[in-house]
């Protein structure tokens, strides 16, 4: 069976779609879409192939937009997509994630809503902004934001999600309820002996284990973890990278011990790659120990970073791994890491990356 694959671009201006087939040997590039709407973040169904596409801004407002043609055409919708009367308004969508035969989106500022009729209308899950933390929730540089939905893959009760600044929150009810986890997470920027508080913190990434629905990776302003308890407790694996700060965490699709990242200089340093030399950083231990994975890539004045869900990788064997930078440019690797090349260029900021094979 002949496959296609498709790297799902968000960009500041709109959704671009990169294609290739399995042996990932030429590209090419369509787009933009969207109606070069600002978009935050770009997934697709596994099983039906639809394309999403979360975004907006205070003038634009939120929307999810969707393709079912595989980028042909698009509509959107935001009916639901808004807190009561009274409250600050939402102005986009931030993230999206396709589980529990349903839609999830995060939003700004920090909320989670679902749907059940593929994005057309939206409803709130309010039992999340009704927790205890809520009124201590602060905005981080990009805003107060819920950018990482994490759906357990075979209870549908139980979901993960992210926010900055709010932490790691879990449900194991549907929503109705939830449970900060962050015990073991850092906030550098409080008092010594009160920089590990029950929520507060500011997550960057979250990302599940393939295979291992308790087996947590967490990339935050304040060090790098790993939770092997769905997020109760949390320990530090940044011994042996260059920074303690990033934003991406991609999970190898098969291989639970393998894990992607791309390490930044430091939250007031410029937040690029550290010496401007481009490198995924790869554990193949769960953390334990890192390797830079540098071929291909510009060692040479790459003042370039990577947005918090701008990394992903394929289903393929060997699987593919793809970032896109604020400067434009998406990156793969054919070989799960080793080698690299650069497929596009010259795009909008992006924002974010994901993946999508079809059978062609």
């Amino acid at each position: 069976m002949v496959q296609k694959l498709h790297i799902l671009v968000g960009t500041r201006k709109g959704v671009f779609l990169v294609e290739s087939d399995a042996r990932r040997k030429s590209w090419s590039l369509r787009g933009p879409y969207c109606e070069a709407w600002p978009i935050n973040h770009v997934v697709a169904d596994p099983v039906t192939g639809t394309i999403y596409a979360g975004g907006g801004n205070e003038w634009f407002g939120p929307a999810v937009w969707k393709s079912v043609d595989r980028g042909g055409s698009w509509t959107h919708f935001s009916e639901g997509l808004a807190y009561a009367p009274g409250e600050q308004p939402i102005k986009s969508v931030w993230s999206l994630a396709p589980g529990n035969e349903c839609l999830y989106a995060g939003v700004e500022p920090a909320g989670l809503f679902r749907s059940d009729d593929e994005g057309q209308t939206w409803r709130h899950i309010s039992g999340l902004q009704n927790h205890p933390s809520r009124p201590d929730w602060q905005p981080g540089g990009g805003g107060l934001i819920l950018h990482s939905v994490v759906p357990h893959p075979h209870d549908k009760s139980q979901l993960w999600v992210a926010i900055s600044t709010g932490g790691v929150f879990h449900t194991a009810d549907g929503g109705e309820t939830w449970e900060a986890r962050n015990k073991g997470t850092r906030n550098d920027y409080l008092p010594e002996g009160q920089r590990y508080p029950d929520h507060g913190q500011c997550v960057h990434s979250l990302a599940m284990a393939a295979g291992m629905p308790d087996r947590l990776f967490q990339q935050n302003h304040c060090g790098m973890y790993r939770s092997e308890n769905g997020g109760q407790s949390w320990e530090s694996i940044e011994a042996g990278l260059p920074s303690t700060f990033g934003f991406p965490a991609a999970a190898h699709p098969r291989d639970p011990a393998t894990l992607y990242l791309v390490p930044l200089n430091g939250d007031v340093l410029g937040r690029y790659v550290p010496g401007g030399q481009t490198a995924v950083w790869r554990t193949r231990d769960g953390g334990n120990s890192w390797k830079d994975l540098r071929a291909g890539l510009p060692q040479e004045n790459a003042f370039l970073s990577v947005l918090r869900q701008a990394m992903a990788t394929d289903h393929l064997e060997p699987a593919g791994v793809y970032f896109g930078t604020s400067s434009g440019a998406l990156f793969a690797s054919a070989d799960e890491g080793d080698r690299w090349i650069c497929i596009a260029q010259h795009l909008p900021t992006i924002t974010s990356v994901e993946t999508l094979i079809v059978d062609a």
